[in-house]
């Protein structure tokens, strides 16, 4: 990883993609989306300050555990510009961020646990199938063991200029 000389207190995008492992256009967009923040030279050439380096390692470890980006912003608007995020920063955020990982890992249990079952059952019944008719919604509405596109409203006029579109129903 190429180092950077202390007295260098601004970095290219150049050197922040080499020092952060992150692309460039990657950092492009984090700036676009308010992650990070760089100033402008005379030239219109980026310059990020150095904390932009730990913001960015932030933004990473954020998302690889599935922090949305609107979230990762939010985190890092609560912290002062130009001071690099600290682990006690980081141990205050992430921790607002556990019940929502949890009820995550909690939906994804369940997921898993039904398409096991689905899988299993061998017959993927529309009528009974808990990934595809949660709760039997569909039953409620339809009979038949396969399920197609419900038909648009036939009494709105049609555009002269549109195609018909393909009459669908409920096959039994």
């Amino acid at each position: 990883m190429p180092q950077i000389p202390e007295k260098i207190h601004e970095l290219t995008v150049g050197q922040l993609a080499a020092r952060s492992g992150a692309a460039v256009s990657a950092l492009h967009f984090y700036e676009s989306k308010g992650l990070i923040t760089s100033r402008r030279t005379s030239g219109n050439q980026r310059r990020f300050s150095r904390d932009a380096l730990r913001r960015v390692a932030f933004v990473r470890a954020a998302q690889r555990v599935g922090i949305p980006l609107a979230t990762i912003r939010e985190a890092l608007a609560e912290l002062p510009e130009e001071r690099t995020p600290t682990e006690e920063d980081w141990a205050r955020l992430s921790a607002s961020w556990r019940s929502e990982l949890d009820e995550r890992i909690k939906q994804l249990n369940r997921l898993r646990d039904h398409l096991t079952d689905c899988i299993g059952c061998g017959c993927l019944s529309l009528d009974t199938c808990v990934l595809s008719n949660p709760d039997d919604v569909f039953g409620e509405r339809l009979t038949g063991s396969r399920l197609l596109v419900e038909c648009r409203d036939t009494a709105a006029p049609k555009s002269a200029s549109r195609a018909r579109e393909p009459e669908t129903e409920c096959c039994d």
